[in-house]
């Protein structure tokens, strides 16, 4: 494990694995998570020869937790500084959740330039309700914008319950051990930041291959977002796991390691068109 810092003096933190000479993937986790979510997903990428890279962005893991002053456009910019730091280049970055966000706020900053290719976990680009976007939060629309994550993250009936989930309870208790369920004051900002932004318009002018992943199961939202996603970007490809929730990744890791490498394996090739 290592650290890097950021030009206000807040420590990120990664882990690497892998072959350091291979494609460099960079997992970015989801609000509140850390680079342990990406339990399931680090072996398989190593041993197909890639040089893996966990991270910690600010208020996640081992890296510094700031009060305040986290929001999306900040959560970009720490991504811009691993890349500098490590100089990595032809990357493919891999966003669960929230992670998938802060990819779009670092394309919309600096451009994809270092990307080979983006890989956006069960997250939809939009999470507000509108007449032209029906694949966001369940239950959240214009009427309650300002309200709907005010004391955070809201239960919404969809999904299959915990108790029922078998394996895929025991894989989620693995991988989000030491995971803090309270909120601070700044969490709920970002958390608000987050759910009121609109990454559509970055995807449209996003020119590297996209893979939009989603679980049939999502708590959050319909897995239409996916395909909904997709055929805003330029070249893209969605897929839907089946029996997974919004940790997808971790439900069921095996259908989700084979779609992202057989993504991966195609970007030397042009990447998916559709």
């Amino acid at each position: 494990m290592a650290f890097i810092t950021a030009a206000d003096g807040i420590r990120l933190h990664y882990t690497q694995t892998g072959d350091p000479c291979g494609r460099p993937v960079v997992l970015l986790a989801g609000f509140k998570a850390s680079a342990q979510s990406w339990l399931y997903q680090v072996g398989p990428l190593a041993a197909a020869g890639h040089r893996v890279l966990s991270v910690d962005l600010r208020g996640h893991g081992q890296a510094d937790r700031p009060a305040s002053g986290v929001d999306m456009a900040r959560r970009g910019q720490d991504v811009r500084t691993v890349l500098d730091a490590l100089d990595l280049h032809d990357v493919l970055a891999v966003g669960g959740s929230m992670g998938g966000n802060t990819i779009w706020s670092y394309v919309s900053q600096f451009g994809a330039d270092r990307l080979a290719g983006i890989a956006v976990v069960d997250q939809t680009p939009k999470m507000l309700n509108t007449d032209d976007w029906s694949h966001g939060f369940y239950g959240y629309d214009e009427s309650n914008i300002e309200t709907y994550f005010a004391e955070g993250v809201p239960k919404t009936g969809h999904g299959t319950p915990l108790w029922r989930r078998g394996m895929r309870l025991v894989r989620l208790l693995r991988a989000m051990k030491g995971g803090e369920r309270t909120l601070t004051p700044g969490e709920l900002a970002l958390l608000s930041d987050h759910a009121k932004a609109d990454w559509r318009p970055v995807i449209a002018q996003t020119d590297v291959p996209v893979l939009f992943a989603a679980g049939a199961e999502s708590e959050f939202w319909p897995s239409s977002h996916a395909a909904a996603a997709a055929a805003l970007a330029p070249q893209s490809s969605s897929i839907v796991i089946a029996a997974a929730g919004h940790a997808t990744n971790i439900e069921q890791p095996k259908p989700f390691n084979d779609a992202l490498l057989g993504f991966e394996s195609a970007l030397d090739t042009g990447g998916p068109a559709r």
